[in-house]
């Protein structure tokens, strides 16, 4: 799908999860972050977006080729007035043996870079570290 060489562009349905280790923890309170991810690759330089409602993060980046694939990239962006800044790595999920209807997918770690306004009135710190996985969207 992603390559160190040639052209591709991408949309995938983007969900990021924190890291909470305890298991009662219910589903709905890992949520960090939900939104679209588009990405570009260009002989082994990556650009895009994150975006959702009234939001979005310019992407720049580099996709490395293997097995699995590796892509790095940061988003930045001003959202409500103040500076987003998140850094992200993730791989490329090989296909799976015998897997029934196997959607492209990337799995990976998302890292908020710099603090800014929680748009409660409070402050979301820097160095905070998620899980995302992304999946390809169809048209």
């Amino acid at each position: 799908m992603f390559s160190s060489d040639g052209v591709s562009e991408s949309v995938w349905t983007y969900r990021s999860l924190l890291n909470d280790p305890d298991i009662s923890t219910s589903f709905n309170n890992l949520e960090f972050g939900l939104a679209n991810l588009r990405l570009i690759t260009n002989n082994g330089v990556l650009t895009g977006k994150i975006y959702g409602d009234g939001w979005s993060l310019e992407l720049k980046g580099s996709v490395q080729g293997g097995t699995p694939g590796t892509l790095w990239f940061q988003g930045s962006g001003v959202v409500s007035g103040s500076l987003w800044v998140y850094d992200y790595l993730c791989y490329v999920v090989p296909h799976i043996p015998n897997g029934v209807q196997q959607v492209p997918a990337l799995v990976g770690s998302v890292i908020r870079a710099i603090p800014h306004p929680d748009g409660q009135g409070g402050t979301s710190p820097a160095g905070v570290v998620a899980s995302f996985y992304g999946v390809l969207q169809t048209a």
